[in-house]
């Protein structure tokens, strides 16, 4: 653990001392030769993550590779507007098609099944408290997950959305099985991809959800393979829904019922280290939501205001109230705040408004019949 946090200031040092000079030389195409001190820090990158390439021709690649990303991150943290820093992250030396390919909600094909957004009271209007963080109730937030090579992020939202609502109902700490739901599932693709809907109708079929620790995570799906029925049932729900697009409604949700999945766009995420993401829909298209995650609390951070906003260098800098969301994601508790990130709330950064879904956790009901009255 030592070695890794001192890797880590010493990859932040040399980012930094680094910052100028790399991205004037990745502005054409063939940045050349490589400074020295560039290769130092992707060796440092090498070590702290455990990478290793075939041959020098790889490894120059990959070099490159993490050059141009080092370039772009730098460029994501003057153009953001919140108090998000890029920088090296686990995925610094993939290519953007590579990320997309690996970590993405590759399935793209598919609508939201005809499910209403739930209405609600107005209660929200003048009950929705300053903060909320589920976290820092015990038994309702599992662990960080990390789905590796497997596209699964949508059955692991799916399943710790589950866990969170369950801990609430029943002061019940339980982890499911996200490898019964790439299984067993009908609509959803396995490891190729899914939406959380997928996730929640495999729930319904079988009448449940395994634990994890009977049910373990191969990262990989079996589909011919479903062990369902060879395990005990360690969750249930009674049906899902899908929330209101407006921010102030979903966290009264939120802070009321418990966590939410939200399916975002991920763009910004390959190279985020931490703080509040502020993008625009130019910089982050609201639109093109591939990635889904667990939305489990918001709250405020004061922020120093740019001196480009004017302010007078004589002057002390002003700070500003910065809104925000926090995520839980499915990538390690090595990437970003601990497995965690933090969008601004207030203008649908990222599309987190579009597929605002929830489990409703109870014992299955029977549907009753209804008949007229005489």
């Amino acid at each position: 653990m030592a070695i890794a946090v001192s890797l880590s200031c010493l990859l932040a040092l040399s980012v930094a001392g680094l910052a100028g000079g790399v991205k004037g030389s990745l502005r054409s195409q063939d940045p050349g030769p490589q400074p020295l001190e560039l290769k130092q820090v992707f060796t440092l990158f090498q070590i702290q993550y455990n990478r290793s390439y075939s041959n020098p021709e790889e490894y120059a690649r990959r070099l490159d590779i993490f050059a141009r990303n080092l370039a772009q991150a730098q460029q994501l943290e003057e153009e953001d507007l919140g108090t998000a820093e890029f920088g090296v992250t686990p995925f610094s030396d993939l290519t953007e098609e590579e990320f997309g390919r690996l970590y993405g909600r590759r399935r793209m094909d598919g609508e939201a099944p005809n499910v209403g957004r739930e209405v609600g009271s107005e209660e929200w209007e003048e009950s929705v408290p300053p903060t909320c963080d589920w976290r820092n109730l015990d038994g309702v937030i599992s662990s960080v997950k990390k789905q590796e090579s497997c596209n699964c992020c949508w059955a692991m939202a799916a399943a710790g959305n589950i866990e969170a609502l369950w801990g609430i109902r029943y002061h019940q700490s339980v982890e499911l099985s996200v490898q019964e739901l790439l299984d067993c599932g009908r609509c959803g693709d396995g490891c190729r991809g899914g939406f959380v809907w997928d996730a929640f109708m495999t729930v319904l079929n079988n009448s449940g959800l395994a634990s994890e620790k009977d049910y373990p995570f191969q990262g990989k799906a079996k589909p011919h393979r479903c062990l369902a029925k060879k395990h005990k049932r360690a969750a249930w729900i009674q049906d899902f829904i899908m929330l209101q697009d407006n921010e102030q409604k979903i966290a009264w949700h939120l802070a009321t019922e418990g966590p939410i999945t939200v399916t975002i766009n991920m763009k910004l995420l390959k190279q985020y280290k931490k703080g509040v993401i502020k993008a625009t829909p130019t910089s982050c298209d609201p639109l093109l939501v591939d990635h889904c995650v667990l939305l489990v609390g918001f709250g405020k951070t004061e922020a120093e205001v740019d001196r480009r906003a004017g302010a007078a260098a004589s002057q002390p800098y002003p700070r500003r109230s910065i809104p925000f969301w926090i995520l839980k994601n499915s990538w390690g508790a090595e990437w970003g705040e601990k497995g965690y990130f933090r969008l601004y709330r207030g203008n649908n950064t990222c599309g987190i408004t579009k597929y605002p879904l929830t489990a409703r956790v109870d014992r299955p009901v029977k549907k009753r019949r209804v008949s007229c009255p005489p």
